[in-house]
């Protein structure tokens, strides 16, 4: 007869006879970390064919750099056509994307993620749009955790650590960063940090890791070498360093909200792509350096090679002027995230992750050109480059650990860790003036869909109001007699009476304690009528309350009882005891064991 049974069921009732909850999840891991890894080499590979179609396409010379005009509005329409006719459903920006689910879906990502994000994110990125792979290889990773956790029926708790393990796993591929991928799935993604999803984690990260190594090879993401130690008389200038990169990361999250807001403004895809694309277009022509990731120009700062900014660029005949340096190295800087938000503003589907680092880089290159310049002090160009990346990551991202094991892991650049702290420190203080959450978190704050540490303001705000609602109290009409109330008290095994009119209209409510002193006069039974007895209540609960409202309305209030009204009609109670009970059944089936 079982073998009769579907297959997953089957698997399912063999695995609870023999594997436990917990040695079931670190298995889960490493099948979970290979998948992100896998997807990450999918991603990669099909930008970089991408790449090389467009570039054989496009090789005659003599339209140069006039291509740029046209050809990452082509990359972005093929994305918005397949967006609209073969996926149609919204693809969203992937760490954000994933943040949501975890918030508001109990960790479910839609179907499509398995391959959206590759499809798009290759097309968006190989026509040149200015944008990273970082975002769509985290949500490809976690669509694959989330499918899993599903049709393997985990708990919720362990659906939550899938989802970090597959994250944690992708930005491991893409980076070879296993270490910081890590401390990205704590700092960016919120998973809590426990003894027991440690373990799935590192194995998630290694496996990734490894699979990389199997597909792309070992070779370092950003190779360098540590020319110049760190000396303690250069901690002012890292200190300096870490304030202008906290400054750039403002910039950066204000231009990217504001330019999101003007496409918000914009209701017709065909105008966001005309606006975005020539916008684009014009961006490239003159800044090559911003068509696409831009990892090779990164490469090349790191090196202290500059000719990134001239190459096939209208201010080539610019080399020979030194002073040029700053202001190409200072427009790149400002005009990254512009060329970034126009990608996603028209259309584009990709990461914010490389945009940032593009922008450390040349912001720690600029700085230290800067007091170079003026033989303040000679500071290595190499090393306030690298660093300048670590202090991006911290201001854009909110990210300051983030930040200082990425740099060093990617780069080999150990040697350098207190500088990096320095930086990535001072970096994200700066900019915690300026805005309080991330580019990834700030929306979903703005909405109350965020995850937080704060596992108790997290599980109030997981619960709804809709759940509590309780409707067994005996309702009664504004002309209802003493004697109806005394009746229904004797049947009820509430203290509390609404009052509702025949159209449902909450008129007051009669509180037993109230009455008391009436209930034994029979004389008065059909002279007395509730509507002379009731009293309206001054605090009462909407169905589109979030919990955090109702929680303070139940402090403010003092009530053990409030009314849920939905515009001015009678739904039921809810009772600060159901809260109580709620909460500590939510509690329990968040944390980990």
């Amino acid at each position: 007869m079982e073998n009769k049974l579907p297959l997953i069921v089957r698997f399912h009732r063999w695995r609870l006879r023999h594997l436990s909850e917990r040695r079931f999840v670190v298995i889960l891991s490493v099948v979970v970390g290979i998948i992100a890894g896998i997807a990450a080499t999918l991603i990669k590979n099909a930008v970089w064919l991408t790449q090389k179609l467009v570039q054989t396409a496009t090789r005659a010379e003599d339209v140069e750099n006039y291509i740029y005009f046209i050809l990452p509005t082509i990359g972005i329409l093929i994305t918005v056509l397949i967006i609209t006719y073969i996926i149609k459903s919204p693809v969203r920006h992937g760490i954000p994307n994933v943040l949501h689910s975890l918030s508001m879906r109990q960790g479910e990502l839609s179907s499509h993620n398995l391959f959206s994000s590759v499809l798009t994110s290759a097309f968006t990125v190989g026509f040149g749009g200015s944008v990273g792979l970082e975002g769509p290889t985290v949500a490809t990773g976690a669509a694959y955790g989330s499918r899993i956790s599903r049709a393997l029926r985990l708990s919720y708790r362990n659906t939550i650590l899938m989802l970090a393990c597959a994250s944690a796993g992708a930005m491991a591929a893409i980076f070879k960063a296993p270490i910081a991928a890590i401390v990205f799935a704590v700092e960016v993604i919120m998973i809590d940090l426990t003894t027991f999803s440690l373990v799935p984690l590192l194995l998630a990260s290694s496996s990734a890791v490894l699979t990389s190594y199997f597909f792309m090879g070992q070779d370092v993401l950003y190779p360098f070498t540590v020319e110049t130690t760190f000396e303690l008389n250069d901690l002012p200038y890292y200190i300096l360093l870490g304030i202008f990169a906290g400054l750039v990361s403002a910039y950066f999250t204000k231009m990217y909200l504001s330019i999101e807001k003007l496409f918000e403004g914009v209701k017709r895809k065909r105008v966001r792509l005309a606006i975005g694309g020539l916008g684009l277009g014009v961006l490239l022509f003159f800044f090559p350096s911003l068509y696409g990731e831009g990892y090779e120009a990164i490469n090349m700062c790191l090196e202290g090679d500059l000719s990134y900014l001239y190459d096939n660029s209208v201010f080539y005949g610019l080399q020979e002027h030194y002073w040029s340096i700053y202001l190409l190295l200072g427009a790149v800087i400002m005009l990254k995230i512009v060329a970034t938000s126009l990608t996603f503003g028209s259309g584009g589907i990709g990461g914010i992750f490389a945009p940032t680092l593009f922008m450390g880089v040349n912001a720690g290159m600029l700085f230290a050109q800067f007091f170079n310049m003026f033989g303040l002090k000679q500071l290595s160009t190499n090393n306030f480059a690298l660093i300048g990346m670590s202090g991006l990551i911290a201001g854009v991202l909110h990210a300051p650990l983030t930040g200082i094991f990425l740099i060093a892991d990617i780069s080999g650049g150990y040697k350098l860790f207190v500088p990096l702290m320095i930086v990535a420190t001072f970096a994200y203080l700066t900019v915690k003036a300026f805005t309080s959450n991330s580019v990834y978190h700030i929306q979903l704050a703005k909405r109350k869909e965020l995850m937080t540490h704060d596992k108790d303001l997290y599980v109030i705000r997981m619960m709804e109001v809709k759940k509590l609602i309780e409707t067994d109290f005996v309702v009664l009409r504004p002309d209802s007699t003493l004697g109806d109330l005394t009746e229904a008290i004797s049947k009820a095994h509430r203290n509390l009476f609404p009052i509702v009119d025949e159209d449902g209209y909450l008129k007051g409510m009669v509180k037993m304690d109230d009455i008391r002193h009436l209930i034994f006069r029979q004389e008065l039974y059909d002279k007395v009528h509730v509507s002379h007895l009731m009293y309206l209540p001054e605090h009462s609960i909407s169905t589109t309350d979030s919990m955090e409202q109702v929680v303070e309305k139940f402090e403010s209030s003092g009530r053990y009882n409030l009314a849920v009204i939905d515009q001015g009609k009678y739904i039921g109670f809810i009772s600060r005891a159901r809260v109580f009970s709620y909460y500590r059944k939510k509690m329990a089936h968040f944390s980990h064991d």
